[in-house]
């Protein structure tokens, strides 16, 4: 049974380490059909990032594999000096157009690491984010692609808590014009109303603190 696997990484030279055909070989070679690579690079220089861990994540790194996650990592260690992973449910509340060929998407992919409140039980905290948030954050947004992964186990030793990882790609003028990331079309008074009810179901869901964000530029490898 294929499962996805994400990983964070941090390290130096990540764009070129992880788009290096070695590694992909030696990924490939541990069982990994495909590989998707999200970089904080120089394409989203300009985007805002926020941070929970105690310093900035550079990449974020998905693999579909039938193999332990043990093989992925000793493969991945490699490319990075730090590598946290964890087994994930994948679900696609809104498929983005995807290319398998290792070209940069045309997209600002904003990749979430969300942790939850202590005081919402799990069942609850799950229930609104893939529920009426989910349609609160399509609805608000400007967003062509979201993708929502529900951490179900860690594979790498001593894994920091996590509860879910999300993807939203956005168009790539969302990284110069507040407009075009809320899709409000220059009203300012829409920009306004649709930043107030996403913040109030982020709120509710305590995505609005201890949180990472991390702009990125899309990559997608097909290793088969």
């Amino acid at each position: 049974m294929t499962s996805k696997l994400m990983f964070l990484l941090w390290g130096d030279d990540l764009p070129e380490a992880l788009r290096d055909c070695d590694l992909h070989a030696r990924l490939a070679a541990r069982g990994v059909h495909r590989l998707q690579v999200n970089l904080d690079d120089e394409p989203v220089a300009p985007a805002l990032r926020l941070q929970t861990f105690d310093e900035p994540v550079g990449a974020v790194v998905s693999v579909w594999t039938e193999r332990e996650g043990e093989d992925v990592v000793a493969a991945l260690s490699g490319a990075a000096r730090r590598v946290e992973g964890w087994r994930v449910d994948e679900r696609r509340p809104l498929d983005p157009p995807e290319s398998w060929d290792g070209s940069r998407a045309d997209t600002l992919a904003n990749v979430a690491v969300l942790r939850r409140p202590e005081e919402l039980p799990r069942e609850d905290w799950l229930a609104w984010w893939l529920g009426p948030h989910t349609e609160i954050a399509m609805e608000t947004q400007a967003t062509f692609g979201y993708l929502q992964n529900v951490v179900v186990e860690p594979v790498t030793p001593d894994a920091p808590p996590v509860d879910a990882i999300v993807e939203e790609l956005f168009p790539s003028e969302a990284l110069g014009d507040v407009h075009a990331f809320y899709g409000s079309d220059g009203d300012d008074d829409e920009l306004g109303r649709r930043l107030t009810r996403l913040m109030e179901s982020v709120g509710r869901m305590g995505a609005d603190r201890d949180l990472d964000l991390v702009p990125s530029s899309r990559y997608l490898f097909d290793l088969d």
